[in-house]
């Protein structure tokens, strides 16, 4: 069950937030130390801000490069046209590859943006041969290669 967004969030749920972002696997016991509630009250707000969606899930952050994974491309998509079961059989289809690590709907020249990791450039060329080039609908494909990322960020409580 999820609440109406934005959720209302006091000082303690910021607290909350902000150390889980930190690390995202404390105890409720280390919780409470580190923000001064009783870990009952840190385990039920915990559990009522999962219940609102505040809290999607929990993840380890992986090293792309540790995983052989060192080209990031971004994808500009196309669409032949942008009738809703057009754009659906595009999204249903491109969820489907592995290697796009996000679609976004945009606004602008282009219908979509990729996010494509990879371990080289011969193996995008397959990926875009094989894969984004077939996909449902798709006019155009304009490809950026990224040099180097200067960070990354997840979602943050911190705004």
């Amino acid at each position: 069950m999820t609440a109406n967004f934005p959720v209302q969030l006091d000082d303690f749920d910021h607290k909350i937030l902000i150390e889980l972002e930190r690390d995202g696997v404390l105890t409720a016991a280390a919780l409470a130390e580190r923000i001064g509630l009783s870990p009952s009250a840190c385990h039920r707000r915990v559990k009522a801000m999962e219940a609102a969606g505040v809290i999607e899930g929990y993840a380890a952050i992986l090293s792309e490069k540790a995983l052989g994974r060192s080209a990031t491309v971004f994808v500009a998509v196309t669409l032949e046209n942008q009738r809703s079961e057009t754009m659906a059989a595009f999204e249903r289809a491109v969820a489907k590859c592995r290697e796009v690590q996000d679609c976004h709907l945009m606004t602008g020249e282009s219908d979509y943006l990729l996010r494509i990791v990879i371990a080289d450039d011969d193996r995008y060329e397959r990926v875009h041969q094989e894969t984004l080039s077939r996909l449902p609908g798709v006019r155009r494909l304009v490809s950026n290669f990224t040099i180097r990322t200067v960070f990354r960020r997840a979602a943050s409580v911190a705004h």
